[in-house]
């Protein structure tokens, strides 16, 4: 039914009403002329079809503020709305301040290296020649001058106290030369994860400025990479410990058997470790922490997100083989080529007196070799110290108001590290 004139709802049928039918063919109105105006139109119309706009006026704006049209027409208008382009993410530094992908991590490292080349690679540098110098003067002297080595070459059938001799310095020259490793690192890693830490927000620091910075966090940083290491050792001795025991008590196939699944339960731990607490040294580092609180901080980081981690970890570590590799291989043969037959027969194991020019040609390789790849480890580590931090504290914004970019806010009166403030921990 309908019954509003001059209104009928779309899709609607013919009224069922006596009279309001469809009125018969003969008594609808046949128009004269299709291009007539109508009725109550002026007569001075524009030809159909070639519709313009007034001189002066156009169509009404669109809804929702839309761009107004230029006059005469629409072609005049702006960019469409509903949809705006979003802004670009800010990087003041070497990486942009937002979650991180795998690549931009790698990227950033390197991107330190070449952006900083002078601070990163005069640390790496000074680090790599003082430890690799130690262990070729060490490595040259004990092997030239000691008795208990001479002694086990020329006696096939040595006696207890040669052996224990032979033994002793071997470990006491490798525990030197271990020592001073573990020193290099430690100041390695400190000064380049302070300058990473600047080059994040896009500021230059001097070497001395990195010592400075990293000198009061030097002895934690020491007992940190002392304590994660003896704590791995100490859960691995008492995996092994069962099946060692039944070896011992005489039982030989079920005590290797054990000691077997041992072995990999401890493998399989370290790892587990090595991950959870791989952040650490960047928190000692940059927010001031101690060591126990330092890891603590990094098994806080590191919940939900250690495949991920380990992961980058592990493409890491495969890529400084890499590049150690393509260096030192080389570097290896021009040493037993200008070595001579005294360095084949160190290699070999027949002869216990390694030359000098070997040991330096090798010593060099070492040295370059080192010296690259240090910033890629402890850049790697840092970088993703702050991607998760992005990622779970909103560190971003702390990082952008540091670097002084608009929006982020006004700057703090720190002079801008990351970690100079731990939301969250």
């Amino acid at each position: 039914m309908n019954n509003s004139p001059g209104w009928a709802s779309p899709g609607s049928g013919p009224s069922d009403e006596p009279g309001q039918g469809t009125p018969p063919e003969s008594d609808r109105p046949v128009p004269e002329d299709r291009d007539a105006p109508p009725v109550n139109w002026s007569k001075e119309q524009p030809p159909g079809g070639q519709w313009v706009t007034p001189a002066g006026q156009g169509p009404p704006p669109p809804p929702g503020g839309g761009p107004a049209p230029g006059p005469g027409g629409w072609q005049g208008g702006g960019p469409g709305w509903g949809w705006t382009q979003p802004p670009a993410v800010a990087k003041p530094g070497i990486i942009p301040l937002r979650p991180l992908g795998i690549g931009e991590i790698l990227d950033g490292a390197v991107s330190t290296m070449r952006a900083h080349w002078r601070t990163v690679l005069g640390i790496s540098l000074a680090v790599a020649v003082v430890t690799q110098a130690v262990s070729t003067a060490v490595t040259g002297l004990w092997f030239s001058d000691s008795a208990g080595i001479t002694a086990l070459e020329n006696d096939p059938d040595p006696t207890v106290d040669e052996a224990l001799d032979a033994v002793g310095g071997t470990l006491a020259g490798s525990g030197v030369t271990g020592v001073v490793g573990i020193l290099g690192t430690i100041i390695a890693t400190a000064m380049l994860t302070m300058v990473v830490s600047r080059a994040v927000i896009g500021r230059d620091v001097s070497a001395g400025e990195a010592w400075r910075d990293s000198r009061p966090q030097l002895l934690r940083l020491l007992g940190l990479l002392l304590l994660i290491p003896l704590l791995v050792l100490l859960v691995s001795a008492v995996l092994l410990a069962p099946g060692l025991a039944v070896v011992a008590s005489g039982a030989a196939g079920a005590g290797a058997a054990l000691t077997l699944v041992g072995g990999i339960a401890a493998l399989v731990v370290a790892v587990w470790l090595w991950i959870r607490f791989s952040l650490a040294a960047p928190a000692l580092m940059l927010e001031r922490q101690g060591v126990i609180a330092a890891m603590r901080r990094s098994a806080k980081l590191v919940r939900g997100a250690w495949w991920r981690i380990f992961g980058i970890q592990i493409l890491t570590t495969i890529l400084i083989v890499f590049v150690a590799a393509v260096i030192e291989i080389p570097t290896s043969l021009i040493a037993m080529l200008v070595g001579g037959e005294s360095a084949m027969d160190w290699l070999a194991g027949e002869s216990a007196e390694a030359g000098w020019l070997f040991l330096v040609v090798i010593g060099i390789g070492a040295v370059i070799s080192s010296t690259i790849t240090f910033p890629i480890s402890a850049g790697v580590t840092a970088l993703l110290y702050m991607d998760q931090r992005i990622r779970r504290e909103a560190l971003d914004l702390e990082l952008g108001r540091a670097a002084g970019v608009p929006g982020y806010g006004a700057p703090n009166a720190s002079d801008g590290r990351p970690g100079d403030s731990a939301p969250g921990s």
